[in-house]
């Protein structure tokens, strides 16, 4: 791993820049997501309604709990023993920006990438990831298939897993007001 590249996304993030970047799951458009103008930079980059929510990637438990107003027993013992990526909706998210949590909810993953957690945990604070593609178009697969347009609107491209194949969006639950999980995909 590239200790510069790391180094140069947290600074880029932490003057409200946007970044191209490999997620744990696919290759994403990424912020910090408690800068709202640098939110609505991702919304118009992948020119996507506001009302379509963005997940949020945490690399710890005590992170994810500053950002939901409930965590359930059952939630953290699913996130510690999980290896495949999930994404969980939570009800009344807080601490967040509006353009957020328009629905009430929030998208968090807690990511077991060394390099994604690496750039939360320098960074201390979430950062959005949403698939690298402008809306209605297939999520890339890597990144010679990430829309031109994209590449020239971020404020700095992650030369990490460049050559990789990244095409395996996580899973989704959704906990409703009861407590009760939901399978999304």
């Amino acid at each position: 791993m590239n200790e510069k590249i790391i180094e140069k996304s947290v600074s880029v993030l932490e003057q409200g820049g946007v970044i191209l970047y490999p997620t744990d799951t696919i290759w994403g458009i990424g912020c910090d997501a408690t800068n709202e103008s640098s939110i609505k930079k991702i919304y118009k980059i992948k020119n996507r309604s506001k009302d379509k929510p963005l997940i949020l990637l945490v690399n710890d438990i005590n992170m994810l709990s500053k950002y939901v107003k409930k965590l359930p027993q059952e939630l953290i013992k699913l996130i510690k023993k999980n290896n495949t990526p999930t994404t969980i909706i939570y009800p009344n998210p807080k601490n967040l920006p509006n353009v957020l949590t328009v629905k009430n909810s929030i998208a968090i993953r807690v990511t077991n990438d060394y390099f994604c957690g690496e750039i939360i945990k320098r960074f201390k604070k979430p950062i959005i990831s949403t698939s690298a593609n402008i809306s209605l178009e297939k999520n890339p697969k890597n990144f010679k298939e990430i829309n031109i347009k994209i590449k020239k609107m971020v404020d700095y491209i992650v030369k990490h897993k460049i050559e990789f194949n990244l095409e395996k969006p996580s899973r989704i639950i959704k906990i409703n007001s009861n407590n009760k999980q939901e399978v999304i995909r």
